[in-house]
């Protein structure tokens, strides 16, 4: 017979070497697909609701090691018990009736009741074509390799969850993947995890609890968040701290802000990093607010609620005057959130801060991220000057 290859690749998904065999003595034929990739990092799982005829008719590709499952019938289709194949949803009970059919007349000469519950249930899978009632089709692959076809592609399909998972170590093994007997690392734990240590609350000091949360921005680096609810007060507060080390030189971020968009940029603002927007004659220093991770327009509001519960700007002290000029401030700082051009300037000694690039990672021609050395004050601030990282051990050997 002949084998002929075909290296193609599916929309949206990967390419595929596609082999087909044909007979021209008994006209036996036999189609297969191989994947032309490597084993991903994760594996993939597609839970796809069938509600209609045209459901029937998306492709799926099913390499060896994926298995098949509708839990309607509790029925599976194990790994490695069928080649890798592209098909369609009816292709795949098509293949399992035949499948089953394969040695029902040896069966029905030497089991007949077990003939006749195989036929039942062929004739079960044979309604699900018909579509009379919704089910659900899970495959299942550990190898990452595996795909269910959405229509609606590039938009999201509703009706088809795809669900990327780590490997078990037995699944490693099935693959004949290496599995590593180390322990996995710590910080790679703590990336999935949402960390919880018991507190008291900042405003009524009653018994509390500080969720903490490492996340990867990215372009950009890790950080920790963590917040804070009482459930006695309901005072609410969350802060962001740096998860690496203070760079090397300090950041100056500037933004021209010239579309109502630019509110919804993510800000990461560190401890150090002081704010400037000097169209209001307006500075917020070091320290002021903590750090956030918010968007433009959230940083924005807590300028206004910080400037706006100034104790010394309210109450019987305040002068006509000093008020008259706080509300033209909020007036102004309003009208930047879509009326006014104004700059808006970060400057972060450590180099921790961070300002969203909605162009990444292409340049942002609104954007200008400046590299600084920092000056003896503000590593006197940063606590760096008494600092000693390097060449300290032999020190302190001598010195004992």
């Amino acid at each position: 017979g002949v084998t002929r290859l075909l290296l193609t690749r599916i929309p949206f998904f990967k390419e595929i070497i596609v082999s087909s065999f044909s007979c021209d003595s008994c006209s036996w034929s036999n189609t297969e697909i191989q994947s032309a990739g490597r084993i991903q990092e994760q594996g993939v799982r597609y839970s796809l609701a069938v509600t209609s005829r045209q459901d029937m008719n998306r492709e799926v590709v099913k390499t060896d090691c994926a298995s098949a499952r509708i839990p309607e019938l509790d029925f599976e289709i194990p790994a490695f018990s069928q080649k890798g194949v592209l098909t369609t949803i009816e292709g795949m009970i098509d293949r399992a009736v035949a499948g089953l059919e394969q040695n029902q007349p040896a069966r029905r000469a030497t089991d007949e009741e077990v003939a006749r519950k195989i036929d039942e249930f062929i004739g079960k899978l044979r309604q699900l074509k018909e579509v009379n009632s919704p089910f659900t089709f899970i495959l299942d692959d550990p190898s990452g390799n595996s795909f269910v076809e959405n229509p609606r592609a590039p938009q999201r399909d509703e009706a088809l969850v795809v669900t990327h998972y780590r490997r078990s170590p037995q699944q490693s093994a099935m693959l004949g993947l290496e599995v590593d007997a180390k322990p996995p690392d710590a910080a790679e734990d703590l990336r999935d995890e949402v960390l919880q240590f018991n507190t008291n609350c900042p405003e009524c000091n009653a018994p509390a609890s500080t969720n903490m949360k490492l996340v990867q921005i990215p372009h950009f680096k890790e950080v920790i968040i963590m917040a804070t609810n009482c459930d006695s007060c309901g005072h609410r507060t969350n802060e962001v701290k740096s998860g690496g080390a203070i760079e090397p030189r300090g950041t100056r971020i500037t933004l021209r802000i010239t579309d109502p968009s630019d509110m919804t940029r993510d800000i990461l603002k560190s401890e150090t990093c002081s704010v400037e927007i000097p169209e209001l004659e307006f500075e917020l220093g070091m320290g002021a607010l903590g750090g956030k991770f918010t968007t433009l327009e959230g940083l924005l509001k807590d300028i206004r609620d910080l400037v706006e519960k100034n104790p010394f700007t309210l109450g019987d002290s305040s002068t006509p005057s000093r008020t008259g000029k706080l509300q033209e401030f909020i007036g102004k700082l309003q009208d930047v959130k879509g009326k006014t051009q104004a700059h808006f300037i970060m400057d972060d000694p450590a180099g921790n801060s961070y300002l969203q690039n909605v162009y990444a990672p292409e340049e942002d021609p609104e954007l200008r991220v400046q590299r600084y050395e920092r000056t003896f004050e503000q590593n006197e601030e940063l606590g760096l000057n008494d600092m000693k990282t390097e060449g300290y051990e032999p020190e302190a050997a001598s010195g004992r």
